[in-house]
């Protein structure tokens, strides 16, 4: 049980582990002298007000290490082109949540990029990300499996179109579920430990190793983002993150099962879907108030509560799409 390649995965994880937790408080402070704090919208819960100037933007200090350990304590995978992917997608979305939490904390309000804009920029990304796996990952190719059922389906000129809006949703998505303290940090490590599984499963160890390394910097970076939280992820953080989970997807070929193992992150999203709709159809509000995990803190969830919830949720979709991905 215990081989080398497992052990290295769990080296993997507690360096990285141990280098956010003694990197972080440093970064707290610094954030703190340069006032980049959230600025909590006027329209929030009044129980949220409190947290406006907490430091932002401590995706940067996960991604960063990610990258960082990977690198130096895997030499060899240097030129993986699985690893480099990876951090092409863990990156480059992240860069743009930097970009955008950067307006936000400039201007000291939440008009950070223009949705336009953000969203054109994590297209770009998507686009290079299935070409650069075209041309680099060996006997890539656009069939996706149906799970259980053992169907495989040759997507074609299609596929390129799921992997964009694999990226774009997912993303987004993870980006809307950051609203409570270790909500989103919680949930992703999750869903990223499920992919490790199915890595593990194909022998795809540098794909594993990645994975590992990023739990592991999210274990650390929990510590100081749990309730009450001392640093938020940021844009930085949660677009980076849905990034990661589309390309953990695709390099395991479980397209199919990130609907499942992303489910909460889903849920988020079509609940604040269904508001907007709701409202601007019929004038009426279906939650009362997106997304939905504000929605149990109006009826009178504590934050814990919720989130404790929401990540036992995750779990048990974690663990039914890990069956059907054994099945």
């Amino acid at each position: 049980m215990f081989t080398p390649d497992f052990l290295m995965l769990v080296l993997n994880l507690f360096v990285a582990f141990i280098a956010v937790v003694i990197i972080m408080p440093r970064s707290i402070r610094y954030l703190k002298r340069l006032k980049f704090g959230q600025i909590e919208r006027e329209e929030g819960l009044d129980s949220h007000k409190h947290k406006g100037g907490t430091p932002t933007m401590g995706g940067i200090v996960f991604i960063i290490t990610s990258v960082l350990v990977v690198y130096i304590l895997n030499f060899s995978y240097f030129n993986s082109p699985y690893i480099n992917l990876l951090t092409f997608a863990f990156v480059g979305f992240g860069l743009i949540g930097f970009l955008d939490d950067y307006l936000i904390v400039v201007k000291k309000t939440n008009d950070g990029l223009k949705p336009l804009y953000k969203y054109t920029l994590q297209s770009i990304v998507a686009i290079a990300f299935y070409f650069l796996a075209r041309a680099f990952i060996p006997g890539f190719d656009t069939s996706i499996t149906i799970p259980i059922f053992y169907i495989t389906v040759d997507l074609g000129w299609l596929y390129p179109v799921l992997v964009y809006f694999m990226f774009t949703a997912e993303s987004n998505a993870v980006n809307l579920t950051d609203g409570l303290d270790g909500l989103a940090t919680g949930l992703s490590m999750i869903a990223i430990a499920v992919f490790v599984i199915f890595a593990v499963m194909n022998k795809n160890y540098e794909v594993a190793l990645y994975a590992m390394v990023v739990i592991g910097t999210l274990l650390g970076f929990m510590i100081f983002n749990y309730h009450p939280a001392k640093i938020f992820m940021g844009d930085t953080g949660s677009l980076a993150l849905g990034g990661l989970l589309a390309a953990l997807a695709v390099l395991t070929k479980q397209e199919l099962l990130l609907i499942l193992v992303g489910a909460v992150f889903l849920v988020e999203t079509l609940s604040v879907i269904i508001q907007v709709v709701s409202f601007k159809l019929t004038g009426k509000r279906v939650f009362k108030m997106a997304p939905i995990h504000h929605h149990f803190e109006m009826l009178g969830w504590s934050e814990q509560q919720v989130v404790i919830s929401f990540w036992f949720l995750g779990f048990i979709v974690g663990m039914i799409s890990i069956l059907l991905g054994v099945l």
